[in-house]
């Protein structure tokens, strides 16, 4: 067994951790000025209206940071890049929802030091929103 194997051998299958955090409008302005993405369901209370939904909307990329958060600070307490997602939205996330993600370790291969994930992200009304899998290269320092 490699070094890596090693300290990739501290995971186990159904280990799992979680996340929430409230996204607020200043998240999604970051968001839009970082991307250059300057979409209405983001930015426009008066076209969320006519569309018939309930506000603006708060970026999939910001719900799939949350995944990754979790997925590399707290479950593994190790770095990780991510290799693969396969994420459905079920609900939008919007702006001021408290988003709790959750990861489970579904399958490691020691070997390439690949975790995989299944996630579900729930808003405070305890709805299901974005549910799927990922997964990721869990990162080794061998000095340590």
């Amino acid at each position: 067994m490699t070094i890596g194997e090693k300290k990739i051998s501290k995971f186990y299958i159904g280990q799992s951790s979680s996340i929430e955090r409230t996204f607020t409008e200043r998240d999604v302005k970051s968001y839009m000025e970082l991307t250059r993405e300057e979409n209405s369901v983001y930015s426009d209370d008066v076209f969320m209206k006519k569309v018939q939904l309930k506000g603006r909307v708060v970026p999939g990329l910001l719900s799939e940071g949350l995944i990754m958060e979790v997925s590399s600070k707290e479950l593994p307490g190790s770095p990780g890049l991510l290799l693969q997602k396969e994420l459905i939205y079920h609900h939008p996330v919007y702006i001021g929802d408290n988003i709790t993600a959750k990861v489970e370790i579904i399958d490691i291969d020691l070997r390439r030091r690949w975790i995989t994930l299944m996630v579900q992200c729930t808003n405070q009304l305890g709805e299901v929103v974005i549910t799927g899998q990922i997964v990721a290269l869990v990162i080794i320092n061998t000095s340590e």
